[in-house]
């Protein structure tokens, strides 16, 4: 008789329940993760067994042993498993893992694709950089505070250039001696970031040298290397989505959903587990695109003429009669990407 494993794995300890095709559930068995016992316990499992477990910020490892045991690992929407469980009372791991394999036997599992253990590895690096961008970003704004506290004008327009450090160094002996030690220490930081930043993009585009992908993302309007990289990592295969309205939703950028009575907003709720990086990339673009149109001074009504160029550009880069879309919220920014699919 077919098994229908739940997991609910938590940071020290995953408890498993068994559900059979009638429905009956078995003994609720706790196990530690240790890799060696781990591995034992899911060599006593039946072959083949299909095992649901949460999405978590530490699936990676279970599913690659999962998956090196033999057995088939279904990763479920945390919010949405939830949900469909439905209220049984008091929460209990031995709970969770059955509403696990209760929605696994019944075919109503909320199920989330697994990227590929190398595309994991990758998306790593990725994230790197964006976590380094974000760090070099605070540097920069915590330098500025200082410069806006004490009332000191540098004198040119970009602070960090090399016109600009030369100022700023000049300027430095005007700030009380701690602030300017602490000045002092968050410019050698910068510089140090920066570095890393460097190096980080080296590992990407030595990545990206073997994806066809990301050079075609590249002839979109405001789309360069490392948005096109963004967007192919995070979106991977992108035969995984029926049509472009799925990838749309996906990357959480469509910002109405129909309903009774017609069209209602997006609760917030339900962009709970959307990929950040990939929402992130259509809405840097339509930065640039809105900030450099906006320095021309004969190109009348910005935004509606901004729109129209892109989709302009969208439908002569398309080929093919598929593609796949991404729009960004249209109360700030509206703006589509559109690019034939890989298959």
């Amino acid at each position: 008789m077919e098994q229908f494993i739940g997991c609910d794995a938590h940071k020290k300890y995953s408890v498993f329940v068994a559900v059979n095709e009638r429905g009956e559930t078995s003994q609720a068995v706790r196990i530690g993760h240790d890799r060696e016992q781990y591995r034992q316990f899911l060599e006593r499992l039946p072959a083949g067994s299909q095992i649901a477990l949460e999405a978590g910020g530490h699936y990676y490892w279970m599913v690659d042993e999962m998956e090196a045991a033999g057995h088939h690992p279904r990763l479920a929407h945390p919010l949405e498993a939830k949900k469909r469980m439905g209220k049984t009372g008091k929460k209990t791991d031995k709970v969770d893992a059955n509403g696990l394999g209760i929605l696994l036997r019944n075919g109503t599992l909320p199920e989330v694709w697994i990227p590929p253990a190398e595309l994991r590895d990758q998306r790593e690096v990725l994230r790197l950089r964006m976590f380094l961008v974000q760090q070099r970003t605070r540097l920069k704004n915590r330098i500025q505070g200082v410069l806006a506290r004490y009332n000191i004008e540098v004198g040119v327009r970009d602070v960090f250039g090399v016109e600009g450090r030369r100022r700023l160094g000049m300027r430095l002996g005007q700030l009380p001696e701690h602030t300017r030690q602490s000045v002092e220490l968050e410019l050698v930081t910068l510089d140090f970031v920066g570095i890393q930043i460097e190096e980080v993009e080296k590992q990407l585009e030595a990545i990206m040298q073997v994806t066809a992908e990301a050079n075609l993302l590249k002839t979109l309007p405001y789309v360069g290397r490392i948005l096109s990289m963004v967007m192919t990592l995070e979106i991977g295969r992108v035969e995984r989505f029926a049509s472009a309205a799925h990838l749309a939703s996906y990357a959480g950028l469509v910002p109405y959903m129909a309903g009774f009575g017609g069209v209602r907003p997006h609760p917030p709720a339900d962009r709970t587990g959307i990929p950040a990086a990939l929402r992130y990339a259509p809405i840097v673009s339509r930065r640039m695109c809105a900030a450099r149109s906006m320095r021309r001074s004969d190109h009348p009504r910005r935004p509606k003429a901004i729109t129209c160029c892109l989709f302009s550009s969208f439908k002569t880069l398309l080929t093919s009669t598929e593609g796949i879309a991404l729009a960004s919220d249209s109360t700030s920014r509206v703006m589509a990407y559109r690019w034939p699919v890989f298959r």
